[in-house]
């Protein structure tokens, strides 16, 4: 054990930086796949749980594509389960200097465990539309979480400070505040449509051809407050404008797939896509608050630099 203890990471290296990115896709991935099994109606291909069925552990062959897809995305569970626990293990000995990373690693272990639970229960009550949505945006947070990970990793720890005007950072949050709103309606229309995970689960009841404008609303409002910081950004040569420029492109990629589907029946794959770039957008979100501040400056260091301007 000792001999173990010894070869977990110190600092930050290459094994903590590709688990982070492991953790990060599992989280996105693991989005798509459990967009699958509502999409292609494999919601209850293992209808019991924590088994898959009263019998079996796993899938069986008379439970065909359904089972398998199902199954698949609980295998996937434990794959991100496992990367988790790696992530955890890859800062134990920096939890005291890196606490951030430990809190964060932490966050997200624990989530997935919760989410295994929620799982559990959304296949008991039947697919209950509000409990899948609840789980959807759930996994959304975990990535969120994990893409939050991935910046800290590249970030010295301490006392931060704003590097952008006060006006630009309240007008991120209320972007964030706006995204989050769209996100919400998003996952209302989802569960009041076509695509309940299984031809016998209910819905919510909601008219989803209003929900659906309802939704698009927030959306566009995003798209507009995402042109102004990122024109500010440029004008003021702020350390947020490159996450501007991506935050707009997955924007325009998600609401390009959004009008696709909406007025082709809604695709099972259209779905399935804007569920996950969902996810990539509030990931985007997430690193661009963060972008918003940097390492404090200490006094220290700034009596520093005036010692070496004043040598020079």
């Amino acid at each position: 054990m000792n001999r173990f203890t010894a070869w977990l990471p110190e600092v930050i290296d290459r094994r903590v930086r590709v688990l982070a990115w492991l953790s990060f896709l599992a989280q996105t991935i693991i989005i798509g796949t459990g967009g699958a099994v509502r999409l292609t109606g494999s919601g209850l291909g293992c209808p019991t749980w924590p088994t898959c069925t009263a019998d079996s552990l796993v899938t069986t062959p008379e439970m065909g594509i359904h089972g398998i897809i199902e199954f698949g995305n609980r295998l996937m569970t434990g794959v991100v389960g496992i990367i988790a626990v790696l992530v955890v293990l890859s800062v134990w000995r920096m939890r005291r200097s890196r606490r951030d990373l430990w809190v964060l690693s932490l966050v997200v272990l624990l989530g997935i465990v919760a989410q295994a639970v929620v799982g559990g229960i959304t296949v008991l009550t039947g697919l209950n539309p509000f409990i899948v949505g609840f789980h959807y945006v759930a996994s959304l947070l975990l990535v969120c979480v994990t893409a939050a990970f991935l910046v800290r990793l590249r970030t010295v720890p301490g006392p931060r400070e704003l590097a952008v005007p006060r006006w630009y950072a309240t007008l991120t949050h209320a972007t964030t505040a706006v995204l989050a709103v769209s996100i919400v309606f998003g996952v209302l229309t989802t569960a009041s449509g076509p695509h309940s995970g299984d031809a016998d689960a209910g819905r919510t009841g909601f008219d989803s051809e209003l929900l659906e404008h309802v939704h698009a609303w927030p959306g566009y409002a995003l798209f507009a407050l995402t042109i102004v910081l990122l024109v500010a950004a440029w004008r003021l040569h702020l350390p947020t404008l490159g996450w501007a420029v991506a935050l707009l492109a997955v924007e325009l990629v998600q609401i390009g797939v959004g009008l696709y589907q909406a007025r082709n029946g809604l695709p099972p794959v259209a779905v399935g896509l804007h569920m996950v770039l969902a996810a990539l957008l509030a990931a985007a979100m997430t690193v661009f608050v963060m972008r918003l501040k940097r390492p404090a400056t200490t006094d220290a260091a700034t009596d520093d630099a005036e010692l070496a301007a004043s040598a020079r």
